[in-house]
């Protein structure tokens, strides 16, 4: 499988698993190896490990537990989106410790998803194939951790690069909304009217204006720069 974009529907998802427990790591594994779309081609103990097996096999997504020895889990998914090469790995947070400055640290490193160990079976694939597609996934609580430190934060602060939402058309900021509240392209696209290709290119472009790497960086920048209002929705 080659290129760099989300991969192709029904295509193997090939997968590195990060966790210093050697027991949950290999239940992990047996559990997506029983999936007949996924594959696991790397394992490792630690951030540094997963970084050297992300690299050796460019997998489609990096299941990443945060508190591991050495070199941390969002210090391994800041490695990895910084690397011109890994451009097609998308991370998966997988952790016990889902505490707000965890969830959004962890998409501003480069995450598309963050799911707490307690996750169901079901819920686990099912974030692993959507990240592997280029969505976003995060737990409910973790969505909550998310919104609940904006609210924290000083009403009227704001951050460098505000003034870029005003080059957002109204359509963008609508798409931008719907991206916050976690809907992939095709609910988008039901939700506006418009072509899964046209809300795709929303959403790109949305990026590229408001500096985000991906999906999840979208999410935050969207309440970093008030577009999305905790509490009210559209800011």
């Amino acid at each position: 499988m080659t290129g760099h974009g989300p991969v192709d529907e029904g295509a193997v998802i090939r997968i590195v698993v990060a966790d210093d427990q050697s027991l949950f790591r290999s239940t992990l594994t047996l559990l997506l190896e029983s999936e007949a779309d996924m594959r696991v081609v790397g394992q490792a103990r630690d951030g540094a490990e997963a970084v050297r097996a992300v690299r050796r096999s460019v997998p489609d997504v990096a299941i990443l537990d945060i508190r591991m020895p050495g070199v941390d889990g969002i210090a391994a998914t800041r490695a990895i989106a910084a690397d011109p090469l890994l451009a097609r790995t998308r991370v998966l947070i997988l952790t016990t410790f889902e505490f707000d400055d965890n969830v959004a640290e962890a998409l501003r490193a480069g995450a598309a998803g963050f799911l707490g160990k307690d996750a169901r079976p079901a819920e686990l694939l099912e974030s692993v194939r959507a990240v592997a597609a280029g969505s976003v996934r995060l737990s409910a609580s973790a969505t909550r951790m998310l919104v609940d430190e904006f609210l924290a934060r000083p009403v009227g602060s704001a951050i460098r690069g505000e003034h870029r939402l005003h080059e957002l058309t109204p359509r963008e900021r609508e798409v931008v909304v719907l991206v916050a509240g976690g809907a992939d392209n095709a609910e988008i696209a039901a939700e506006l009217g418009i072509t899964v290709l046209t809300a795709k290119t929303h959403v790109n472009r949305a990026m590229i204006k408001l500096e985000a790497r991906d999906r999840a960086q979208l999410v935050v920048r969207s309440y970093e720069l008030g577009l999305v209002v905790p509490g009210r929705g559209r800011g």
